[in-house]
């Protein structure tokens, strides 16, 4: 039986059983990186390594008790992962290997997982496209687009079937933007549920995962969250109390205990208000049509599932176009001011992309110009007045398809910055005020790529966005890649 292209929970549920080894699972997955991944170059490193903690994984007393059990993931190069340098896309940054995990790598592997390999992103995560020092990461759906980015290989990797489940993170975009680009699932959490990088870019950032099935990604985030009721929430877009039976928990301390609960005979009614926002984006920012017809046809899947659907014909305010434009650059200036420190590296080996978007940074905090303060306004109320009485809102996640895979590093600011504007400029919003959304495939657009929808909630609405989800997937059933089977 092959294991490769299986669903995580699939994978993990065999490996408690005993029916097959997180040795020989991990093996297979290796196998098919190395025959899918010269196309696509998701990987900066491939952790040999893997196949021992896989074998170590399999010694482990509490293995039948892992929610993860064997399950192969990868992980975005700009998250610490112990015994490997993190490169963050850049040749700027160090060799040295790091000496312990990052917190969302440590829940992972408590609960089973292993890790297989460290994912290319644009250096520094700044922007929305593939390409850095380390190699470019191409579309598996068609070699001669970007993946997007950041989480650019994160995503392409599990669009190719190399893993069931990857993490990345997600500052302006950066999960939603490769997930709708590679036609898979990802979650940018709200504030405060997943621990966030170590760069979070003023509490821009938030880590979150990328899977191809629902179930997958309602289970990853349950880890990542240490909240083992979001691993069911999928089922009916409610938290749920633990069972009165417990197991010991690898999310918690050692006072807590876990047991995925078994969903009721009965689930309660999940009726929404869900508004759709075809184009919600300001004047001037043309939206791909076929694209706004996915955002329909999503509505109305959603319509016969029972909800109550209304459509928002109001656009987002202008005003917070060009903030969250400010709010991006002046992050790329100190992140690119980061390693010229002197405790950090020289930046002199940074590609012509990333200081061009640093030196716009500047200037504009130069200027008191760096989008605070329509943060501060779109997060303390604006937000909620646009958002109006709807419970989850849909948009596009981007304006058009994605552009070619290569020639981005070497541009100059006003290509750089145009190219991701015009790319994906529907997701930072909602990363300006800390709100969850969720990146969903819906549909193939006619130029072969697939499309996807965006989901928003406000606050603490994550349950109400996996369990959407799980109903567009079920009627819009995933697809593979042509070419990434073999």
């Amino acid at each position: 039986m092959s294991w490769a292209g299986r669903s995580a929970v699939e994978i993990a549920s065999a490996v408690r059983r005993g029916e097959v080894s997180a040795e020989a699972v991990v093996e297979e997955h290796l196998g098919v990186i190395a025959r899918r991944d010269p196309q696509v170059g998701a990987f900066r490193l491939v952790r040999k390594r893997a196949v021992e903690e896989a074998r170590a994984l399999g010694e482990r007393r509490d293995l039948a008790d892992l929610p993860l059990a064997g399950v192969p993931v990868a992980v975005k190069d700009n998250l610490e992962v112990a015994g490997e340098a993190m490169r963050a896309g850049s040749a700027a940054t160090g060799v040295t290997p790091e000496p312990r995990d990052h917190e969302t790598v440590a829940r992972l592997r408590a609960a089973g997982a292993v890790v297989v390999g460290l994912t290319n992103l644009p250096e520094l995560g700044l922007v929305g496209f593939g390409d850095s020092v380390h190699g470019i990461v191409r579309n598996p759906w068609n070699l001669s687009r970007t993946a997007g980015g950041s989480s650019s290989g994160s995503a392409a990797a599990v669009a190719a079937g190399m893993v069931p489940i990857a993490l990345g993170n997600d500052g302006m975009g950066s999960l939603r933007i490769p997930a709708a680009a590679c036609g898979v699932f990802a979650v940018k959490p709200g504030a405060g549920l997943v621990p966030p990088p170590g760069d979070d870019w003023d509490g821009l950032s938030e880590n979150g995962p990328l899977a191809a099935h629902v179930p997958d990604l309602a289970l990853a985030l349950s880890v990542l969250a240490a909240d083992p009721a979001l691993a069911e929430s999928w089922r009916g877009g409610r938290r749920r109390e633990p069972a009165p039976r417990m197991l010991r928990s690898v999310w918690a301390g050692e006072d807590e205990v876990w047991d995925a609960p078994a969903p009721p005979a009965e689930e309660e009614p999940f009726d929404l208000r869900i508004a759709y926002a075809p184009q919600p984006l300001p004047a001037g920012l043309p939206m791909d049509r076929e694209f706004r017809a996915a955002v329909r046809g999503a509505a109305e899947t959603l319509r016969v599932a029972g909800h109550t659907v209304v459509e928002r014909e109001r656009r987002l305010p202008f005003w917070l176009g060009p903030s969250t434009v400010a709010a991006w650059l002046s992050r790329a200036a100190e992140a690119v001011d980061a390693l010229s420190r002197p405790a950090a590296r020289s930046a002199q080996g940074l590609d012509r992309r990333s200081r061009a978007l640093a030196r716009g940074g500047r200037v504009l905090r130069s200027l008191s110009l760096d989008g605070a303060r329509g943060r501060a306004r779109w997060q303390a109320y604006a937000a909620d007045q646009w958002f109006g009485d709807a419970d989850v809102l849909i948009t596009p996640v981007l304006a058009t398809v994605p552009p070619a895979a290569g020639g981005w590093r070497e541009r100059g600011f006003a290509r750089s910055a145009l190219a991701n504007i015009r790319f994906a400029p529907a997701t930072g919003p909602w990363n300006m005020c800390g709100w969850p959304a969720l990146a969903v495939p819906i549909a193939t657009h006619s130029s072969g790529l697939p499309i996807g929808v965006q989901l928003v909630a406000p606050p603490g609405g994550e349950p109400l966005l996996l369990g959407l989800a799980a109903q567009l997937e079920a009627a819009h059933p995933l697809v593979r890649p042509p070419g990434m089977s073999a």
